[in-house]
């Protein structure tokens, strides 16, 4: 992945990392608890919290987790 994006690009993956963990805080849950929801590892949750490149199958899956539509993650 290169490492020029644009910031626009940055700053969408940074806010949708932080409405996934505003939903998985408001729901009481942890990242482990998350992860195990969503089928995947707590390091892909922590990545993805942490604005960092997501697949879209694991922003989907995350969103079912959550029971929240993926477009919720994605525009708050």
């Amino acid at each position: 992945m290169p490492a020029d994006q644009p910031q626009w690009v940055l700053d969408a993956r940074r806010a949708t990392g932080d409405r996934i963990r505003v939903r998985r805080l408001h729901q009481n849950m942890t990242q482990e608890t998350l992860a195990y929801s969503a089928g995947l590892d707590r390091s892909t949750i922590q990545r993805m919290e942490g604005g960092s490149e997501m697949k879209l199958s694991h922003l989907l899956l995350v969103a079912h987790a959550l029971r929240v539509h993926v477009t919720d993650l994605l525009h708050g």
